[in-house]
């Protein structure tokens, strides 16, 4: 199937804008390796006029038109924006798919949570309207309290390839909701459905400068909107690596940061599961996204006594994954999102083969799959904990294993990461469920499961996956400034210094 990719420029201040420099990236198809359209490369002279329009855009009317309209105002264009996203959905999940090699379906999934994700918004932005000046009670009667939320302002939006569109709406739905003003600034190595973003503000016409585009590469783009002056905040979804980049840049205008990271999450199997529920949570704990998520459960701990049962069982729902195009029906594994990515993932498991682990199945690239970069769903046992496959994040379907005997063993191997964003437990002692809940140093566990996600739920890890929560209302608190309002309320002087006439 062959996609048209729209050509398109860079969305400033309402408009389709040339980069300065005129440049522009090939869109790799990591399917084909076809070059399927290329997007715009901002430098750092577009991302300063993107600040301005956004800064404008902020302060304009008195910031009457965004920034202090009312929640009710800006969720109109929540709402709208999630229309025209489900309007467009089969269209989109093309584009996702052809741009970073999620399956079809998946990217289609993808948009409806798009669509939910602002719709949840909006309702966040109208109820802002009835907590304006909460009272705060105080000890004395002489005084009254308020707190007043306000827009932090603008906002430099920086998000991965391996979620597109979703990760920019987890950003760019709680900042628009909040009045701030933002500029996106996507992965080079998937951007296509964030420039759309651009063609939906024009066409339910989103106040000029609320939300700037601008794609292009890390060095050229990211950098100078991290370090940007007359940016209030960034909020940052990546590597560990560029998060303490930006963190070091934001350090020296104290400007606050949210970081969310990457990850090295176990999943722990008990020896009472039913076996083949316990192998797809596994599987898709790993394998959705192709492999390619921060959160994924990749360091599978499993009983001792079921081991041997257990791997049997991932060996055949491996079999069983259909690897293919992802635009074909029933895909459930496509490639990596770059012959970079692949050449890293592969490096991965050559390396864990030179540290005496063993390939129990896959490693290589599927025999029926000539171009594209497709590595097959991989199981590494005979893994020790000092091993990289094991302590570090590789980013594509690589799982591996290690057996443990007691439940202080499996608390003790899953904890001892310096990541800290997801754990699985899979039990039917749902007591034991809670303990391990409770020991897990991760800022998201799931109980007999491995990978749901719900826009109204916090999204954040520990130690270095991060800090700041997105999702519900914690991710609106990002985009937020609390304001504390004192009124003394007594006709009576204050009476500290004895006044001037009794002198």
């Amino acid at each position: 199937m062959s996609i048209q990719i729209p050509r398109r420029q860079l969305f400033i201040d309402g408009e389709w804008r040339e980069p300065a420099n005129r440049k522009r990236l090939p869109v790799i198809n990591p399917a084909t390796e076809e070059t399927i359209g290329d997007i715009p490369a901002a430098s750092a002279e577009d991302v300063n006029i993107a600040v301005e329009a956004a800064r404008r855009a902020l302060s304009r009317n008195g910031g009457k038109d965004w920034a202090s309209a009312t929640g009710a105002h800006r969720a109109k264009y929540l709402r709208a924006i999630a229309a025209k996203i489900t309007e467009r959905k089969p269209e989109l999940a093309k584009f996702e798919a052809a741009d970073c090699g999620k399956p079809l379906e998946e990217a289609a999934w993808d948009i409806d949570d798009v669509a939910g994700c602002f719709e949840y918004y909006a309702g966040i932005a109208e109820g802002l309207d009835a907590k304006e000046k909460t009272h705060v009670s105080l000890p004395m009667e002489t005084f009254k309290c308020h707190v007043l939320k306000e827009p932090i302002g603008v906002v430099g939006l920086i998000t991965p390839w391996n979620y597109p569109m979703l990760m920019a709406t987890w950003k760019v739905a709680p900042a628009l909701a909040a009045g701030c003003t933002a500029i996106l600034k996507p992965s080079e190595l998937a951007s296509v459905t964030c420039l759309e973003f651009g063609e939906v503000c024009r066409e339910v016409g989103l106040p000029p400068g609320v939300l700037n585009i601008v794609t292009g590469l890390g060095h050229e783009a990211g950098a100078p909107l991290a370090s940007h002056p007359h940016v209030d905040k960034i909020a940052f979804t990546g590597s560990s690596a560029t998060g303490s980049k930006i963190m070091t840049a934001a350090a020296q205008l104290v400007k606050p940061v949210t970081l969310e990271l990457g990850g090295k999450s176990p999943i722990v199997v008990f020896e009472d599961v039913d076996l083949d529920k316990a192998a797809e949570w596994t599987m898709f704990g790993c394998l959705w996204t192709n492999g390619q998520i921060c959160s994924a459960t990749s360091r599978l701990l499993v009983h001792e006594s079921i081991a041997a049962a257990f791997l049997e069982k991932l060996v055949k729902w491996c079999e069983n994954i259909k690897i293919s195009d992802p635009l074909e029906e029933g895909c459930r594994l496509g490639p990596v999102v770059s012959g970079g990515q692949y050449e890293k993932v592969m490096k991965f498991i050559s390396t864990a083969k030179e540290e005496g682990a063993t390939i129990l199945y896959g490693g290589a690239r599927p025999p029926h799959l000539k171009k594209g970069f497709f590595i097959q769903p991989t199981l590494i046992t005979d893994v020790s904990t000092n091993m990289q496959i094991w302590r570090e994040e590789v980013f594509g379907p690589v799982l591996c294993v290690k057996t443990f005997a007691t439940e202080e063993e499996a608390i003790e191997l899953a904890n001892d990461t310096q990541y800290g964003l997801a754990a699985a437990v899979i039990s039917q002692d749902l007591e034991r469920c809670e303990r391990l809940t409770k020991a897990f140093q991760a800022g998201i566990v799931w109980v007999n499961c491995s990978q749901p996600c719900f826009c109204q739920a916090p999204w954040g890890g520990r130690k270095r996956s991060g800090f700041g929560r997105e999702l519900g209302e914690w991710g609106l608190e990002n985009y937020l400034n609390t304001k504390q309002v004192t009124r003394y309320i007594s006709n009576d002087p204050w009476g500290w210094y004895v006044p001037p006439s009794k002198l």
